[in-house]
């Protein structure tokens, strides 16, 4: 565990997150998430965390794990096709994780997600929060309508609202 990423997470907290991702920020992601479940039957999940506490922090928990974790505490396995998808941003260490389902996983693969993922955290870099979120949102949704396309009256099985922990 490094002491550089522990001090890290306690300095920037989660009010970098709110600062970052203000009620207006929220709002447009949960427009995109919305308007781009439109055109598959996938579910999309956005979640920042601003920074570890506790156990987390102190296990030096990966930002992959954490994902896998925040996954599975939001059930979004729990859909009928078993094509939920997880983007996570772990804000303190700017690392963009996406978890997928194994009905979507077995068809698309990790470095497809990789990759977006990546294209992510380079918007990331620049500042460009909102734009990289609704970026990736826009790649998930173009492999999950490649794979999973809308169905006529299909419904939507979990929240498009956003998550801030």
């Amino acid at each position: 565990m490094g002491i550089k990423r522990i001090a890290k997470h306690l300095v920037e907290h989660h009010w970098r997150a709110r600062r970052i991702f203000t009620p207006k920020v929220l709002a447009a992601i949960e427009r995109a998430i919305k308007s781009n479940e439109a055109t598959h039957s996938g579910q999309i999940r956005f979640v920042v965390e601003g920074a570890l506490d506790g156990a987390p922090l102190f296990r030096n928990q990966p930002a992959r794990e954490r994902a896998l974790d925040v996954f599975s505490h939001l059930r979004i396995w729990d859909t009928a096709k078993n094509n939920g998808v997880l983007i996570y941003l772990l804000l303190a260490d700017q690392d963009v994780e996406i978890v997928a389902d194994r009905g979507i996983d077995a068809m698309v693969g990790a470095s497809a997600w990789e990759a977006i993922c990546r294209r992510m955290e380079n918007d990331f870099r620049s500042g460009h929060f909102e734009r990289g979120v609704i970026a990736g949102i826009e790649a998930v949704s173009k492999l999950l309508a490649t794979h999973f396309p809308a169905v006529p009256g299909g419904r939507n099985e979990l929240p498009d609202k956003p998550v801030v922990i």
